[in-house]
């Protein structure tokens, strides 16, 4: 009789994921990066859902399975949070507002032929993205970065990433790097070793079959895109190379114009830059297209989550395989510290945008404020500055 009283606040968690999620969904601008450092401040430090440890173990098996990294990462917390129910409510939420927006300026493309401007916005926002993502990268290191190693390999991240290395083999390395210095460290004490784990990820890969017919079909657009979202690692870009060998040059659906205004719609959105498959969607098959599109590149991302988020626990007790984790952990926080450099140089290119991103860092890391009010605050400074500085 005693567990009548458990559904109540399972209920209260799921209200409190969708809340969050869908907030989030609304003013996450700036791409994974971003996402995540917002992430860590809602969920670490102001709710205290997890510890960092276990914020930074999720962001390491994250970047493990193919999909998108930060719709990952929400799942994650939606499961860790409240179990399956969760999950599902977590990433819903942190998904829809982000394809009803681009749902709408897909509407407008087709329409009118073009989409809305908001470069105003982005200008503001921007920096304030910078200063979040910083704060977010200073938070985590202190909490990953536990021994001269994982420093180095950090380092070693951000210098390999820099030079061109894919990110996997840079998050692969930066494990495998600390699992065997573990090893003979233990070796040396004359320690017994870990008990060997044999980890095997399974990675579905749905190919769209060579068919001698280019015609559009809602079936056919629906495995192009699970097939993407199966199999795709690395940034959300990599999307656009698919895209363009697939869309564009063998089937014929797409100009390189359209490809080229996908491209700004997934920039000027909030939330993942994988419903950059609605706005494609919509405009090749209308409101199912868009669907059909829209569930296609984002159910892997589900079913990879449900399939790893219970074994990341069981990870870390291991004593080989958590040691693999910290690397992934570090390797991770330096592709971040990369991205952040990379946006920083397109986002902070005058006075205006330098200051914007000094005060957001200040106020951040002084007074601890909410990071969405700081993504507003930039959105008006923007939109009121962006016309008249005629940039």
């Amino acid at each position: 009789m005693g567990k009548r009283s458990s559904p109540e606040p399972r209920k209260n968690s799921l209200r409190e994921l969708a809340a969050l999620f869908l907030k989030l969904g609304t003013i996450a601008f700036g791409g994974p990066a971003a996402h995540i450092a917002m992430m860590e401040d809602e969920v670490v430090r102001r709710r205290r859902w997890m510890t960092r440890d276990e914020f930074l173990d999720l962001l390491g098996a994250t970047n493990l399975i193919p999909g998108p990294n930060s719709t990952e990462m929400a799942i994650h917390i939606g499961h860790r949070r409240a179990g399956l129910k969760g999950l599902l409510v977590a990433g819903v939420s942190f998904i829809l507002p982000a394809v009803l927006i681009v749902l709408i300026f897909a509407w407008a493309y087709v329409r009118y032929g073009s989409i809305p401007q908001v470069k105003g916005v982005l200008y503001g926002v921007k920096p304030v993205i910078i200063a979040i993502v910083l704060q977010a990268l200073w938070s985590l290191g202190q909490t990953a970065i536990k021994t001269k190693l994982l420093a180095v390999i950090g380092i070693a991240g951000v210098i390999l990433s820099l030079l061109g290395l894919h990110e996997l083999l840079v998050l692969l390395g930066g494990g495998l790097i600390v699992a065997a210095s573990q090893s003979i460290v233990r070796a040396i004490k004359g320690q017994q070793g870990a008990r060997s784990i044999s980890i095997s990820t399974l990675i579905v890969f749905l190919q769209t079959a060579s068919v001698a017919t280019t015609s559009f079909s809602l079936p056919l657009l629906f495995l192009f895109f699970l097939k993407v979202g199966a199999v795709l690692y690395g940034s959300g870009y990599v999307l656009l190379a698919f895209i363009r060998a697939d869309l564009v040059e063998r089937f014929h659906w797409l100009t390189e114009s359209q490809l080229l205004d996908a491209i700004a719609v997934g920039q000027v959105t909030p939330g993942p830059v994988f419903t950059t498959a609605t706005f494609i969607g919509f405009i090749l098959g209308g409101t199912k297209g868009a669907a059909v599109a829209t569930v296609g590149i984002f159910l892997p991302a589900f079913i990879f989550v449900a399939a790893s988020g219970p074994l990341v626990p069981r990870i870390r007790r291991s004593p080989t395989a958590g040691a693999v984790l910290d690397g992934v952990n570090s390797a991770s926080l330096a592709l971040m510290t990369v991205v952040t450099y990379q946006l920083g140089r397109a986002a902070i290119v005058n006075f205006t945008t330098v200051a914007l991103a000094i005060i957001s860092a200040a106020i951040l890391f002084r007074f601890r404020v909410n990071s969405a009010w700081l993504v507003l605050a930039g959105a008006i400074v923007g939109w009121l500055l962006y016309g008249r500085l005629n940039i």
